[in-house]
């Protein structure tokens, strides 16, 4: 692909790449450090590489899985150097992502001419409404046509922001005035997206805490008044998570998922922060795949995630 300015569009291994570079070199440079010079694979080069994983926000339990693999294969004389150290670390990553297969990047399907629906959740900060007119931006380029739900009526900032992405993507937002009931322009944007034949309806919801129940309640009344117009919305639940908070907003989001039933991970911030292992964090902890990732502020700065692509880009 060209673009306007006649230079190749970046490949998903190249935007990966720039987006995980601090984390790169917070791990996979220091790993190459620890081991530089030949040095022997015992054990305070083991709790290097430990303190270098975990500083990376891999999380405890993958980390742990990676040095009993290695302890294994050292005892057998499998692994003996700092590039087979690498490449172990490299496969574990790779397992722990890929276990979710080729699933697509929206998992839900609609029935027959329905739109498909996608509600947006996540806490207020994380970057939802950007992600939102990334996300539209994304199906506009695959040919889809794409209705807005400006679904958060509790910050007023949030409809405006909503309307600027809707008029750079060329899409309808529908909306009501704020503080409106979010539920009623879910209806209203249900039955707009039915009656102009749209593909998808991208729902923006409040941000909001999984502590607060009554936010909680209101959401689910947000689902079921989709499933009222649309059998089977919404068809995919996206937790926006920041990249930046790390193993700070994984017991949080956990509480999130089972709350509301997510059905995937839109990762932001990804290229803001050093501590970009907790891509594996999120994965194994949530038990949930990551489904984009945010890699820049611009519009097309959204890509899909791809489990080979990451481990290349972070250790190659």
């Amino acid at each position: 692909m060209i673009t306007l300015f006649g230079k190749p569009e970046p490949t998903l291994l190249e935007r990966l790449k720039e987006s995980v570079g601090k984390t790169k070199e917070a791990l996979a440079d220091t790993l190459d450090t620890i081991t530089q010079g030949g040095r022997q694979i015992d054990p305070s080069v083991l709790k290097e590489v430990e303190n270098a994983l975990l500083s990376a926000d891999l999380g405890v339990k993958t980390t742990k899985e990676i040095l009993d693999s290695v302890k294994e294969q050292l005892s057998r004389n499998a692994l003996s150097n700092g590039e087979q150290l690498k490449n172990e670390i490299k496969k574990h990553v790779f397992r722990a992502l890929n276990v979710y297969g080729n699933t697509p990047h929206l998992a839900g399907a609609a029935n027959g001419n329905d739109p498909r629906v996608i509600f947006i959740v996540g806490v207020n900060g994380a970057g939802k409404t950007t992600s939102i007119g990334k996300l539209a931006n994304r199906l506009r380029q695959d040919g889809r046509s794409v209705v807005l739900c400006a679904a958060d009526t509790f910050r007023a900032a949030a409809i405006e922001q909503l309307e600027i992405w809707a008029q750079r993507n060329g899409v309808e937002v529908i909306k009501q005035k704020s503080g409106s009931d979010p539920a009623a322009v879910v209806f209203d944007a249900m039955a707009a997206a039915k009656a102009r034949g749209a593909d998808a309806v991208i729902v923006d919801t409040a941000g909001r805490l999984h502590t607060k129940s009554n936010l909680m309640l209101e959401l689910e009344k947000m689902k079921r008044t989709a499933a009222k117009l649309i059998p089977g919305a919404p068809h995919d639940v996206l937790l926006v998570m920041d990249a930046t908070t790390g193993q700070n907003g994984l017991a949080q989001a956990r509480e999130f998922t089972s709350a509301v039933g997510v059905t995937g991970i839109i990762l932001t911030k990804l290229d803001g922060t050093a501590k970009g292992g907790i891509v594996v964090a999120i994965s194994r902890e949530l038990g949930l795949p990551i489904r984009f990732v945010g890699t820049g502020e611009q519009i097309n700065d959204l890509v899909p995630f791809d489990a080979q692509t990451y481990a290349d880009s972070l250790f190659n």
